[in-house]
């Protein structure tokens, strides 16, 4: 496919997944990336976090790591109100954490000045 990329961590360039996972489009106010599959080198803990302040006020939720270099790369939303719920159990990437390589012309491109084909999630 034209558009397959391969996500990498910002920090360490491990590779954490791909666009071929990707399942949703990013909501008003968050900039993520939003797969429904991820690479064994994404790890979270057992702890919740809740939201007090911005996008995910309100919302339960753990932070997804690398890894390998233990950065922070995104999260997983455990519970939140109506507007994010189609969130809810995905994998959801902060655009500012990671790096895009596109397989066909192999350029790398900070995820931040990427747009990726719409993609729904049917309810």
């Amino acid at each position: 496919p034209k558009n397959c990329a391969v996500f990498h961590c910002r920090g360490c360039w491990t590779v954490l997944g791909d666009s071929l996972q990707l399942c949703g489009q990013e909501p008003p106010g968050l900039s993520v990336l939003i797969c429904f599959k991820v690479t064994s080198d994404v790890t979270w803990k057992d702890s919740l976090l809740v939201g007090l302040e911005g996008s995910l006020l309100g919302c339960a939720y753990y932070l997804l790591s690398c890894r390998s270099c233990g950065s922070v790369v995104g999260f997983i939303l455990y519970s939140s109100g109506r507007d994010l719920a189609y969130l809810r159990g995905l994998f959801c990437f902060f655009k500012d954490s990671i790096i895009c390589y596109f397989l066909q012309n192999q350029m790398i491109i900070e995820a931040s000045k990427v747009n990726f084909p719409a993609v729904t999630l049917n309810e």
